[in-house]
């Protein structure tokens, strides 16, 4: 029993060394489940030490060496696999091998042999998806005390004079076998807390940094300015628990919150150093307050102490800063930093989105003027030309037809949002085939089939009249007698889909052209509603055009 205190002891250093290991860098690689080869190797390297000091340290027993020697290659095999338990065996022995002795060569092979054992019990899990076993402590003791039996064995089998080996074996076996086996158990019991430790504080950082971005997400959208600016130092300031944080645009304060509010004021320009370096240098920089002290300039008795600055960016450009500030009598903390760093990397990317909307809210409004100016001149045109020749016959219709006209321009001036109900785009296209039904007489026909569950449903704004427009004036138009627009709405399971066609089929040559207004649509479309919906136009030249436009039965942001 006393050669198994004296491994215990021995075996205790292993266990500061572990502890101290989880502690630094070297670590790190140990958090994830699939290492990379510089991690291996830097396992390698580790496993490969601690295996050659279990043999320095062991102790001398007839011409061998009681040792925990076989703790480094077993938990390289279970942690890295079969090569990196063999390549940690292999060290571990040849050191062995040329320190010696009766058993040299058979305690060579035997480490070799473990680190083999080891990388076994890892595939096994992970081929049965049981990675997060491999950290239990009870199987790092299984597979040590199996790998010391099988020591034994070879030791046995192995080594000369075999009546030396099997006294050698009676006296070590147990000793070695228990303080290896509860070695190992310890050893990868400090690294799975410390693993679970990285977790929880892996945890606990995306918690925050989801919440912060769960509660700003929007608030940019109203504008970079000192109210939105408010909004978010109020909600970075309680999430992150630090002593300050200011928002500055390029050149001032837009808001403050927290210690120093009472001379670090919205509206006052920029004093600090670090603020004014990280706008024109487009980086972060940060103030410790021990080797890289933070100075208030605006109070000299500011409880400020340290100072974080970064950049707030749009593609590249930077708008301004967010600052996060610790008290004199506290450190900034790491994790804050990053947080910091995240938040407004965060923040940049909604001032990015948010331009890009303001943009596109730009782009569908121009869109719409287009299509509007496409319709207005030449309709405007045709119609003035219709009613003065009704008025010399039938002074009250062309007074009617006057009303529409004026009905179809009004609405046209109103008409300004990105969607309208079918019902609106209908009552819309209506004072249009009014004034063509005048112009065109009996060559026009309109017939509709509308599902009446249908005309609350909603889709872009000016989607039905330019394609009724091309309809009538590059087909009916063309036709001596006889045109008729068919315009139908139903529904086909989760979707809608309307229906334009003409009995011309006249202007099958122009459908690819850019001039029909049909593009516009269809992109309206897509960007409303995605890319299974939009407009899909067929053809039969001379007999039929027929414009299908679909949307979903319910309205969907882009």
């Amino acid at each position: 029993m006393k050669l198994v205190f004296d491994l215990l002891q021995q075996m205790s250093i292993f266990l500061v060394i572990a502890y101290l290991f989880t502690k630094s860098p070297a670590f790190k690689p140990l958090t994830s489940e699939h290492l990379r080869g510089r991690h291996k190797l830097i396992l390698y390297l580790i496993f490969s030490t601690f295996s050659i000091l279990g043999t320095y340290f062991g102790l001398p027993i007839q011409d061998a060496i009681a040792n925990t020697r076989a703790i480094g290659p077993v938990l390289a095999g279970l942690i890295g696999g079969p090569v990196l338990g063999v390549a940690t065996g292999l060290t571990g022995g040849l050191h062995r091998y040329f320190l010696g002795g009766f058993t040299a060569f058979s305690c060579g092979v035997s480490t070799t042999a473990e680190g083999l054992i080891g990388g076994l019990v890892h595939l096994y899990l992970m081929r049965r998806g049981r990675a997060d076993q491999i950290y239990l402590p009870i199987v790092a003791l299984g597979t040590t005390f199996y790998a010391e039996a099988m020591q034994m064995g070879i030791i046995l089998l192995l080594a000369k004079p075999f009546d030396q080996a099997l006294a050698l074996v009676k006296n070590i076996a147990l000793p070695m076998t228990l303080a290896n086996s509860a070695g190992a158990a310890l050893f990868i019991s400090i690294i799975r807390d410390q693993r679970s430790m990285y977790d929880r504080f892996g945890a606990h950082f995306s918690a925050r940094a989801l919440k912060v971005a769960d509660r700003t997400l929007g608030i940019l959208s109203k504008g970079f300015n000192p109210q939105s600016a408010r909004e978010l130092v109020d909600i970075i300031r309680k999430e992150t628990g630090v002593g300050a944080v200011a928002i500055t645009d390029r050149n001032k304060i837009l808001a403050f919150a927290g210690l120093g509010d009472d001379h670090h004021l919205p509206g006052a320009p920029i004093t600090s150093e670090h603020a004014r370096q990280a706008i024109s240098g487009n980086q972060v920089y940060y103030a410790d307050g021990v080797n890289t002290p933070f100075t208030c300039a605006r109070a000299t008795d500011c409880p400020l102490g340290s100072a974080l600055v970064v950049p707030l960016r749009v593609e590249q450009e930077v708008i301004g800063t967010i600052i996060l500030f610790e008290p004199k009598n506290k450190l900034f903390l790491n994790l804050n930093r990053t947080l910091g760093e995240g938040l407004a990397n965060l923040l940049s990317d909604q001032l990015l989105r948010s331009r890009y909307a303001e943009q596109k809210n730009l782009l569908t409004q121009s869109e719409l003027k287009l299509v509007q100016a496409q319709v207005n001149p030449h309709f405007l045109f045709n119609a003035l030309n219709t009613i003065i020749a009704v008025v010399r016959k039938d002074s009250d219709r062309a007074r009617d037809l006057l009303l529409h006209l004026s009905n179809f321009f009004r609405k046209n001036l109103k008409r300004s949002g990105d969607l309208a109900s079918l019902e609106d785009e209908l009552d819309h296209v209506q004072s249009y085939l009014k004034i063509e039904k005048a112009r065109f007489e009996d060559r026009l026909q309109v017939v509709t089939r509308i599902d009446s569950d249908l005309l609350s449903l909603k889709l872009p704004t000016f989607t039905l009249q330019p394609i009724i427009e091309n309809a009538i004036k590059h087909g009916i138009s063309q036709l001596l007698e006889g045109g008729q627009v068919t315009i139908s709405a139903q529904r086909i399971g989760n979707r809608a889909e309307i229906s334009i066609e003409d009995n011309a089929g006249t202007y099958c040559d122009k459908l690819a052209g850019e001039g029909l207004g049909m593009n516009i649509v269809d992109k309206r479309i897509r960007n409303l509603f995605g890319a299974d919906f939009g407009v899909e136009v067929t053809c039969i030249p001379e007999q039929a055009t027929r414009v299908v436009v679909r949307v979903p039965l319910t309205e969907r942001p882009s």
